[in-house]
């Protein structure tokens, strides 16, 4: 799949589609844009994990945080990536070590790897690149989830 270019339709499914959500980079500081699209997403009806490994333990806006995928105690359908690009093989590599693996791996605005994306869907894992779910969401005029 290209990544240059997304139908809106392909975007609305997916947020429409998924429930729990692990934001990776999650920062505590509230002027972060991880920290206010985590918020936002759970406040949009998401059930939102915070992963973030000097912050384990602790909550960030409110949520859950884990040092890492593997620890969340639940199935995650979507991984929203707040990581330099440079880390998103590893994150990509991560999440599909989980069983069962996530659904969608979204990475954040600034945030795309072509190769990292190949080998998600080499798996079967949807990407979506250099978006924001905080944006889309108002944007395509969605709903919260129930």
């Amino acid at each position: 799949m290209t990544h240059d270019h997304y139908d809106d339709a392909f975007i609305a499914d997916w947020l429409n589609s998924v429930r729990t959500i692990a934001v990776v980079g999650a920062s505590p500081k509230p002027e972060r844009p991880s920290h206010g699209v985590a918020r936002f997403l759970a406040r949009h009806g998401y059930k939102v994990f915070a992963v973030n490994p000097g912050q384990a333990g602790r909550d960030i806006a409110g949520l859950p945080t884990y040092a890492r995928l593997a620890d969340i105690p639940e199935p995650i359908d979507m991984v929203d990536v707040f990581r330099n690009p440079h880390y998103l093989p590893g994150v990509v590599a991560e999440a599909l070590a989980l069983s069962p693996r996530p659904k969608l791996i979204w990475s954040q605005l600034g945030v795309r790897d072509d190769a990292a994306a190949a080998m998600a869907e080499a798996a079967g894992v949807a990407v979506i690149m250099d978006r924001c779910p905080a944006i889309e969401i108002p944007r395509l005029g969605l709903k919260p989830v129930a």
